[in-house]
């Protein structure tokens, strides 16, 4: 529940106010995020773990279950597939250490965080409610424009549509 501060526009010499909040409270969303349509699955929980993580795999594969999906990760240690069942619609692909601007899902991140800047929540709960009325809100459009690098696309469309 920490804010992070961030830069603001004022006049020249004005220096802003903001509220500033220690409180370490943590709350996790896992979420996928399409490129090509903007479709979107998210969930909000308290915790990682390699557990959670087959979880939401194996609750993702019934959203549009007929949909062959690919699920960018990272390193993350609870993304060890040694013991994750993969459900039949779901191809795990492994991106290389420290480049997160390959995951469609960081971009997505990133936009959060940065709404979330200079934000103060009073309670864990409002906080929560925020993050399901700004994820509740990203329409298709917004998504695919912030996570369709053109290079994955172009990849995408070269590798699925031969």
């Amino acid at each position: 529940m920490m804010n992070h501060l961030g830069k603001y526009i004022t006049a020249s010499g004005v220096k802003p106010i903001v509220t500033y909040q220690h409180i370490y409270k943590t709350t996790y969303l896992y979420g996928s995020y399409s490129p090509i349509n903007g479709d979107s699955f998210v969930w909000e929980i308290n915790g990682v773990s390699t557990n959670i993580f087959q979880a939401y795999l194996r609750e993702f594969s019934t959203h549009n279950p007929k949909e062959y999906k690919i699920v960018v990760i990272d390193n993350a240690g609870f993304h060890s597939t040694k013991n994750i069942e993969v459900p039949q619609n779901i191809v795990l692909l492994r991106i290389p250490p420290y480049n997160p601007e390959l995951n469609p899902c960081e971009q997505v991140w990133q936009y959060i965080k940065n709404r979330f800047k200079n934000q103060r929540f009073e309670s864990m709960k409002s906080l929560k409610e925020w993050l399901s009325e700004m994820v509740c809100e990203m329409k298709p459009e917004t998504i695919k424009s912030i996570t369709g690098n053109h290079h994955f696309l172009k990849a995408f469309n070269t590798a699925f549509n031969n």
